[in-house]
């Protein structure tokens, strides 16, 4: 017994896991039927995915996956890509030089496109907002929605995400750590 008590200490010490990997696909999963739902048939054909570097990338091709699976596209691919959001923050200075990622735009451009911006946590809502001014420099899509895997709250900006995966009440100090196999190795959302 007390062998099992120290095994379960260092897991509660690195904090609590509010997401483990099958709990993230039926997440994923439930968003993709929203998206489907939202876009309905007529504007399927429109959608496009764009991850927020660096875990909205693989959180938005996994998306697409599962919607082209939904809704038998394997003909015709979902299109995903990513912005690159590091000049466009209002917080370069603070932060320090960062490296810069790639703005991916899928062939056929954003133009007049039903755009899903994808990102693992929603906090203040200024790395949005950040997305949204790098996107207005690569086309205007018709509509802009958000999807996001976490929404922590304490919002400093009027942002509000279209799909949430999950509503995780947190107090300021509290971190949210998303981790995905293509970046990390493992698929969990935990708390510290």
């Amino acid at each position: 017994m007390r062998a099992a008590q120290n095994a379960v200490q260092p897991a509660a010490a690195s904090g609590r896991t509010i997401l483990d990997s099958p709990a993230i696909a039926r997440v994923i999963d439930r968003i993709a039927h929203e998206i489907i739902e939202r876009a309905g048939d007529e504007h399927l054909g429109e959608l496009t995915l764009l991850g927020i570097p660096t875990r909205g990338g693989p959180l938005a091709s996994r998306l697409a996956q599962r919607i082209g699976l939904f809704v038998d596209r394997s003909a015709d691919p979902i299109p995903v890509g990513s912005v690159d959001i590091t000049l466009y923050r209002d917080d370069l200075r603070s932060r320090g030089v960062r490296p810069l990622s790639p703005t991916c735009i899928p062939d056929g451009g954003i133009e007049g496109r039903h755009v899903v911006l994808v990102d693992d946590v929603l906090y203040s809502g200024r790395t949005v907002r950040a997305a949204l001014d790098a996107l207005r420099e690569v086309g205007r899509p018709r509509v802009v929605q958000l999807a996001v895997l976490v929404d922590r709250g304490h919002r400093e900006l009027p942002i509000r995400a279209d799909y949430v995966g999950k509503n995780v009440p947190t107090s300021a100090r509290e971190q949210v750590r998303v981790s995905l196999v293509e970046t990390d190795g493992i698929d969990e959302v935990v708390v510290r």
